[in-house]
């Protein structure tokens, strides 16, 4: 309820609701009075309000807004009440500082003695919403000489620092809470003045206080902070965590305050010398030190020193109030030797590819045979098979080395070394060498080896996929959104089915938008896990690395902001701290995007009573042939491959992401119902189907070599 404005202290303003009946008179005859301003602030501020991303609080409530009467400015002000007033002006803290970490902040209760530096540490505390109380005290009132570095005004000569600070604050939010000791402190208010405080910030002037206010600190178990405004000078002493340590770090030995009364400014001045380290001080400081008394009246200050001093206690009374690590110390931010240092930024270097000329075609026919099988397709290009060749047969052996966090049971490489059997028995057909093959599991030796004997047979259909697997490629470029011609999955799923597997598809775009929409929040939660984050990044190639395994970089056809975001997205650090907000969804987007573009996204699934490694590798040929009969017919493949790709139930997906087991299990469930796979259905893997935006040659990752041939492919 508000007050009489006559009752009003002097550095607060009367907050007044207009409901209040005794707030409505007291509204009612400042309106009346005509050197008071109005200015509503309540309809430009709602509008802004509006305009928040996530606002994180209910929208307007007129009931809540608030009159804001500023006796000194002779000013009413119309505001809406103080959480949404709080929520637009803190808006821009996040997410250096979280919604949570700013509430914690506002828990806090910090005092500032000395309002010289002391105002511009108060008034960046309030400005980043670092405190929710804050208590002020200084004996002196402004002068002219003090606004070298005390932001105040002409209009403030004369009025106590204290009061100046507190009306600025309220200037700036008026909800926030300010007490003001206008007499300073000393041996009989230093009590009062630090109960329930959580930090103080000491910046006065006189060494006896300084000790004073640091022994009381001690008794009430409160961390202290200083800033000297000489090359950055910040002394953090924890008396919340060392009760008993001894003021200054132990600079002045056990010097008390009670030894220094009596004491001239002459006398004390040798204390002072030992706070502040003669080797330490700033030449142009120490110079000073001989001149005050003399040429200057008082040791000199900066105001930016002051500014850049009240942004490092901040940053330490931050530290303190969210829990971080800050213990007892000095260190010196010296912005000037910063400065000495400068050197012109090394820019990122152009990426410089050296490409080696297209192979010739493999001389011979077994050569061939292995050249086809290499070119299959694998998760992450990592290639997870070692092949093996003699003249009476060729091997393709899963190599578990090659694995990885989301190849569950090393399925994923299951169908990728299908793929690698296709090919080698298309190039068998074509070269008349084609004999019976099987897959072998768990020999004793390899999980699962493909081997196809060679012969003398010449499967026609076989051989005329033989230059389709030569020509197969992937290509992430943006789709046209282009609907599939009516003839173009039937034939499609008859592959599917020729090979013993089957078809799902999507093609609405509704459905595409929500399968992008699940694809990119599993995209997410890659980058937002640790290891399958590692394993990511280490799937793509640059220039630097070893060429012959990975996905070459060019071809993710990343545009210029995929490219930065990109570049951001590879550093772990920036995913912890994702991952500490649960934040990211932008990290889903390459997929979403490229997903709202195809024109079709298909998966190749098959029977689940089919499903040991010998299954996987059955459909993943049934991949390999769906995937070129779609190039086929003009159109351009994409594999996507949802992190629950090849998990069943939740003991799997936990050992791929531990900490979004949830999220994964509803949206391999979703994502399952949207295809509508059946429970006796499991998926080899998905495609998306698309016509190219551009007609530009996608860029082919390589191939490990194998002897006598080119790694080109």
């Amino acid at each position: 309820m508000g007050d009489d404005p006559g009752l009003t202290p002097e550095y607060r303003p009367l907050i007044l609701d207009e409901a209040d009946p005794q707030d409505a008179r007291i509204l009612a005859e400042l309106r009346n009075r005509p050197h008071i301003e109005t200015i509503d602030l309540r309809g430009p501020l709602r509008a802004e309000f509006d305009r928040l991303a996530d606002a994180g609080i209910p929208g307007a409530d007129p009931e809540s807004d608030r009159w804001i009467h500023y006796p000194w400015r002779r000013a009413l002000i119309g505001l809406p009440g103080p959480r949404m007033f709080r929520a637009i002006r803190l808006d821009r803290n996040r997410n250096k500082l979280t919604r949570a970490e700013q509430d914690r902040l506002r828990a806090l209760t910090i005092g500032v003695v000395g309002q010289s530096v002391g105002h511009a540490v108060a008034y960046l505390l309030a400005l980043e919403g670092v405190g929710g109380t804050l208590r002020l005290a200084d004996l002196d009132s402004i002068e002219l000489s003090n606004l070298n570095r005390v932001p105040a005004t002409l209009f403030d000569i004369g009025i106590n620092k204290a009061v100046v600070t507190a009306r600025k604050i309220a200037e700036l939010d008026p909800y926030l809470p300010v007490e003001v000791f206008e007499t300073g402190v000393d041996d009989d208010s230093i009590d009062e003045f630090l109960t329930g405080l959580s930090i103080v910030v000491e910046e006065c002037d006189s060494l006896d206080i300084k000790l004073v206010i640091r022994e009381a600190a001690g008794r009430h178990r409160i961390p202290l902070l200083m800033e000297t405004s000489d090359r950055g000078l910040l002394d953090v002493e924890r008396f919340d965590l060392e009760p008993e340590r001894p003021p200054f770090h132990g600079l002045l030995g056990g010097l008390r305050a009670a030894d220094l009364r009596g004491l001239s400014a002459q006398d004390k001045a040798p204390f002072v010398v030992r706070l502040l380290g003669a080797r330490g001080l700033s030449a142009r400081l120490a110079a000073s030190m001989f001149e005050v008394g003399e040429t200057l009246s008082s040791w000199p200050q900066l105001g930016s020193d002051v500014m850049q001093g009240a942004a490092s206690v901040a940053a330490a009374a931050r530290r303190i109030g969210l829990g971080h690590k800050l213990p007892s110390g000095r260190i010196r931010i010296d912005m000037d030797d910063h400065l000495d240092d400068l050197a012109e930024p090394a820019p990122d270097g152009e990426l410089v590819w050296d490409d080696p000329p297209e192979p010739a075609p493999a001389a011979d026919p077994i050569g061939a045979i292995m050249e086809a099988a290499r070119r299959a397709p694998s998760g992450g290009n990592s290639q997870p098979w070692r092949l093996r060749a003699d003249t009476a047969e060729i091997r393709v052996e899963l190599a578990a080395e090659y694995s990885s966090a989301m190849d569950i049971e090393f399925r994923g490489s299951a169908v990728a070394l299908g793929a690698a059997m296709y090919n080698a028995r298309t190039a068998a057909a074509a070269q008349g060498l084609l004999g019976a093959h099987e897959f072998v599991e768990s020999d004793g030796r390899v999980p699962l080896a493909g081997v196809l004997s060679l012969g003398d047979g010449d499967d026609p259909a076989l051989a005329a996929d033989y230059p389709a697997v030569l020509a197969r490629e992937t290509n992430r470029a943006f789709g046209t959104g282009a609907e599939l011609p009516a003839d173009v999955l039937p034939a499609l799923t008859a592959i599917a089915v020729d090979a013993g597997a089957n078809l799902r598809a999507l093609t609405g775009r509704d459905e595409l938008a929500l399968a992008a929409a699940l694809l990119g929040e599993s995209d997410r939660v890659r980058y937002l896990t640790p290891r399958t984050h590692a394993e990511m990044m280490d799937e793509v190639r640059w220039p630097e690395d070893d060429p012959d395994s990975g996905i070459d970089a060019r071809s993710l056809e990343l545009t210029p902001k995929e490219a930065a975001g990109f570049e951001i997205g590879r550093r772990a650090d920036v995913m912890a701290r994702l991952r500490s907000w649960d934040g990211g969804t932008a990290l889903g987007s390459y997929t979403r995007d490229r997903v709202r573009t195809g024109s079709a996204l298909v998966a190749v699934t098959f029977d689940a009573a089919d499903s040991g490694l010998a299954g996987y590798a059955r459909a993943g040929a049934a991949v390999q042939r769906v995937w070129i009969e779609a190039q086929r017919r003009g159109l351009a493949v994409q594999p996507i491959s949802p992190l629950h790709l090849y998990a069943r139930g939740s003991g799997e997906l936990r050992a791929i992401s531990p900490d979004y087991v949830d999220t994964l299990t509803s949206l391999q469930s979703r994502f399952l119902n949207l295809l509508g796979v059946p429970g006796h259905e499991i998926m080899a893997l998905v495609l998306r189907l698309s016509y190219p935006a551009a007609e530009t040659a996608p860029v082919r990752s390589r191939r490990r070599p194998l002897p006598g041939v080119d790694s080109r492919s």
